[in-house]
Formats: structure tokens, C-alpha cells, sequence
């Protein structure tokens, strides 16, 4: 691959006379598509297209605050080793600031929680169908995904390993990512989610359900492999993992366990009966 093939990548792009992120465009394609699949899928099913919109809405406000939230937690030393000695929070200014320092990533394990703990306490709260529901939903959140991790390449955020093979980012916002040639590790997760919302959608017609709990499994077996193939430390590290597979652990672990007292339910259920 040449050695300039990264400089005709930009981060951002000139539109009206604005400056807009890559990032940001792609991740709003990205809930237009995954928006129209749930309508669509919705209106199939005979459910109300409109409880799914408010549920996708309620879900992104969760989304927002979980992502930013654990960014927060696993970056919160590095983000106070770049503030200024003397510091003083004395204007609404000041405060704005400090406040974006700390809060102005995401994490995707944030987000994905969130926006599941958010979307749940709406449908229970409406006594709608949860299982159908989130069955439309799971296969949404890969294809949406696809779309974000896209976007992480062209910004040169979510970077991957030095590698002999990949590209020499330039004009990366993350001054990290550049100069080196990477391994581009988020097109690789973009494919992966990708092939997931098809395997989910093709499941989703077959009428399977509990599609929710397979995303999560397959999400955070592969989540853990490609973590491997990451090169930025700003996501946190803890007991030589990093945050995402520690919660992808934790996730499997959860799935695993509530099959096992599953089983056990129904075995019980069916020796007293």
C-alpha cells in the first residue's frame, strides 16, 4: 500500500461552508438506516411503528449518557493529567469546558447498556411486548454499528496496532493515530457487524426469538478478539485487558450463568409437575 494512501483521508469534510466531522455523518446514517429496519420490521409484525420510534428515541438518550458516562470513568486520569495547574471552574464557560473534557467521548459497552436499560424501563413502563420488540431491535444495533465504526476509520479514532499492512494516517483528530502505518481494525469490526445484522435478520425472519441475547453473545466473543487488534490505550486498561473485554467477560458470564438457573427452572418446574 503507498505510503501516502491516508492522506486523501479527512476526519472532517467542507459542507455549506461548514465544517463537519465524518464521524458524525456516518453515525447519523447509520440511525436512519437501522431507524427504517425497525419501522419496517415493526409495521411486518404488526406492532405500532410509532412505539418503536419513541423507543428508539428513549434508547438514544440512554445510549448518550452510558457512552459518555463510561468514557468519563475508564479516561477520567488522563483527562485531568490536560488540565492546567490552577485551574479554577469561575465562569459558565470554564464549567462547559471541564464538563466536555471529561464527558466529550463514548464508549460503545457505555452506550449499548444504556440504551438497553433505557429502552427495557420504556416498554415495561408501557406494558409493551419486550421479547418482540427486541427481537426487531437486535439486529438494528450491529447495522448501526457498522456504520459508526466506518466513520471511526475515516475520523482515525479507534485506531489499530502498528502493523506492516493498513494505513499511515495524516490527518487523524486523535494525534496518536498518526504517522504510524495501522492495522485498520474498525473496517474489520464494520464487517463483522455487518455479517452479524445479517445473521440476526435472517434468524429475525425465521421467527426465532431472545435475538437480543444471541447479539450479545456473538458481539462479545468477537468484541474480545478484536480488542487485540487495537492500538489506543485512551479506552482504559485493567489487569492486562481492556475495559470493553472485561465487560464483554462479564456479559458472557451473565448469559452463561442465567442459562445454567434457566435450565435448572425448567427441569424443577417439570419434576413438580
Amino acid at each position: 500500500m503507498p505510503q501516502d494512501s491516508s492522506e486523501y483521508m479527512y476526519p472532517v469534510v467542507e459542507l455549506f461552508g461548514k465544517t463537519i466531522g465524518l464521524y458524525p455523518i456516518l453515525s447519523l446514517l447509520g440511525m436512519f438506516a437501522s431507524g427504517l429496519f425497525c419501522c419496517f420490521m415493526a409495521k411486518k409484525r404488526g406492532l405500532d411503528s410509532n412505539d418503536m420510534i419513541v423507543l428508539l428515541l428513549i434508547a438514544g438518550i440512554g445510549v448518550f449518557l452510558g457512552g459518555s458516562l463510561l468514557y468519563a470513568c475508564v479516561s477520567l486520569n488522563d483527562s485531568l493529567k490536560v488540565i492546567p495547574s490552577g485551574f479554577q471552574v469561575d465562569s459558565p464557560q470554564k464549567l462547559f469546558a471541564l464538563v466536555r473534557l471529561i464527558f466529550g467521548g463514548s464508549v460503545f459497552y457505555g452506550g449499548l447498556l444504556g440504551g438497553m436499560a433505557a429502552g427495557l424501563i420504556y416498554l415495561r413502563k408501557k406494558r409493551l411486548p419486550i421479547r418482540q420488540f427486541t427481537d426487531i431491535a437486535a439486529p438494528a444495533i450491529p447495522l448501526f454499528h457498522a456504520f459508526g465504526r466506518i466513520g471511526c476509520f475515516l475520523g482515525g479514532c479507534c485506531y489499530g496496532t502498528e502493523c506492516n499492512i493498513g494505513f499511515i494516517y495524516t490527518n487523524s483528530l486523535v494525534e496518536s493515530a498518526n504517522g504510524v502505518r495501522r492495522f485498520p481494525v474498525q473496517l474489520l469490526e464494520a464487517a463483522f457487524n455487518l455479517l452479524l445484522f445479517l445473521l440476526l435478520w435472517r434468524l429475525l425472519r425465521r421467527r426465532k426469538s431472545g435475538l437480543l441475547r444471541w447479539y450479545l453473545l456473538f458481539y462479545s466473543f468477537g468484541r474480545f478478539f478484536l480488542e487485540f487488534f487495537r492500538g489506543d490505550a485512551y479506552r482504559g486498561q485493567m489487569l492486562g485487558l481492556s475495559t470493553s473485554q472485561i465487560i464483554g467477560l462479564l456479559i458472557l458470564t451473565g448469559l452463561g450463568l442465567s442459562l445454567v438457573f434457566r435450565r435448572i427452572f425448567v427441569k424443577n418446574s417439570s419434576a413438580q409437575t
